[in-house]
Order: structure tokens, then C-alpha cells, then sequence
């Protein structure tokens, strides 16, 4: 337990091993088994009630069972432990959302939660590999992170509309300003990654310096926001056809 909860670990992490293969396969699996359940989870059926509930604790025993692994390691400080990066922040409205099923707290998770988890997934901020909690908790809480948003989009499809992806987005913009302007700065942390690129291998790589680096950002996430919408109505659209 000492080794597996402990402050470091002799096994670093791999980039496509196969640890990381099995997590990643894990994870579209289960995207894949919501989209074929969406009809019980639109219905709040028992399983739905279920997969909720269970979604709720996952999400909540992942982000407090990291500050205390941080705080037990004398680890914790606000630049690096505050979940204030877009899948931290996901997670906290994912949470809401589950509980209160309530249509705003659904929409900013959807926008927010689903591709920067599945980018976290997939090109991993993470330094040990499955022999260590971090592993286990990075993996778990991203995922669920990724299904939860996706659940509630499944479960609640009207809350999503073409003027969400404005309302969000704005509120994207506003948080980021907030975060690159006055906590960053302040607080010499990286969060939303706009002091400087992830140290690992990511797709911000590719977005340039300076002034460049934003601007790809925010023409990034619009188009992210814009696309995510249109595949969301297509899925739902097509599922409809079929249905007829």
C-alpha cells in the first residue's frame, strides 16, 4: 500500500503501452455502450438512476482521494492542486449536473468535459505507470469525467441547442481571461495550459507562439464546440431515422 499510494514510483509511465491501450480501449467501450443505452438513460429508468449515482461517486472519490494523496505527500499548493483546468473544472459540473439534472450544469459539461478528457486520455500528463494510485487515478477520473458528460447529454438531448454552443463558449472565454490574466500570474501556476505548452507531447504543440498560440485557442475551441454539436444532433438524428 505504501508503494502504491506513495509519494513516487520506480515504474514510469509509457506512452501507448500497453497499460495505456487497455485504459484508452476500456474508455471507448464505454462511450460506445452509453450511445446503445441512450433510450433507458433518456427514459431515467433504474439503470439510469444507477449508472448515475454511480458516475457521482466515482467523480467524488477521484478528486478527493488526490488532494489527500497531494496533502499526504506534502505535495499540495494551489498552483498545481486546484482543479481549475477545463477537466478539473468539468468535473466539479459534472458532479452538479449529475445531481440536479439541471439543463445549464448539462450543457457546460458537455462543451467543456468530453474532448479535453478524451485528449487527457489520450496524450497523458502522467509520470508513473499502473503500479502506482496517480495511474489509476488519472484514468478512472478522466473517464469518468468523459462518460459522465456524455451520460447527461444522452440522458437530457434538448438541453443541448445551437445557442448553447455560444452561451458556453462565452463562458469559456470569460474563464479563461480570468485564469490567464489574474490567477495565473498570481499565482504562478499553468492552468488552461496559457502560460506555456504541457511539458508531454500534446496537440497544443501545433498551435504556435505568442499572440498565435491564443488566437489558434479560441478558433480551436469554437470549431470543437461547433462540431461536437453537429455530430451530437447527427447521432441523435440518425438514431431517430432508424427508429421510423
Amino acid at each position: 500500500m505504501d508503494t502504491w499510494f506513495g509519494a513516487r514510483s520506480d515504474y514510469p509511465f509509457e506512452l501507448f503501452s500497453v497499460s495505456h491501450l487497455v485504459v484508452l480501449a476500456i474508455a471507448l467501450t464505454g462511450f460506445l455502450c452509453l450511445i446503445l443505452l441512450r433510450d433507458n438513460l433518456a427514459a431515467k429508468d433504474a439503470l439510469f438512476q444507477q449508472l448515475r449515482w454511480l458516475l457521482f461517486l466515482v467523480l467524488l472519490i477521484s478528486e478527493v482521494s488526490y488532494q489527500y494523496w497531494a496533502i499526504s505527500h506534502e505535495y499540495w499548493s494551489f498552483n498545481r492542486y486546484m482543479p481549475l483546468h477545463l477537466c478539473g473544472v468539468a468535473s466539479l459540473t459534472a458532479l452538479i449536473g449529475l445531481v440536479t439534472l439541471h439543463p445549464f450544469w448539462i450543457r457546460v459539461s458537455f462543451f467543456i468535459g468530453i474532448v479535453p478528457a478524451a485528449l487527457a486520455l489520450v496524450t497523458p500528463d502522467m509520470p508513473y505507470d499502473y503500479q502506482h494510485y496517480r495511474f489509476w487515478k488519472f484514468f478512472v477520473h478522466h473517464t469518468a469525467i468523459a462518460w459522465a458528460c456524455w451520460f447527461l447529454a444522452l440522458a437530457m438531448p434538448n438541453a443541448l441547442t445551437w445557442r448553447s454552443v455560444f452561451s458556453v463558449y462565452g463562458l469559456l472565454l470569460v474563464y479563461a481571461a480570468l485564469i490567464g490574466f489574474w490567477v495565473n500570474p498570481q499565482t504562478g501556476s499553468n492552468y488552461l495550459y496559457l502560460s506555456q505548452r504541457p511539458s508531454t507531447v500534446s496537440p497544443l504543440d501545433f498551435f504556435g507562439d505568442g499572440v498565435w498560440y491564443y488566437i489558434n485557442l479560441c478558433l480551436v475551441a469554437f470549431f470543437l464546440f461547433a462540431a461536437q454539436y453537429g455530430i451530437f444532433r447527427w447521432l441523435f438524428k440518425k438514431a431517430a431515422s432508424e427508429d421510423n
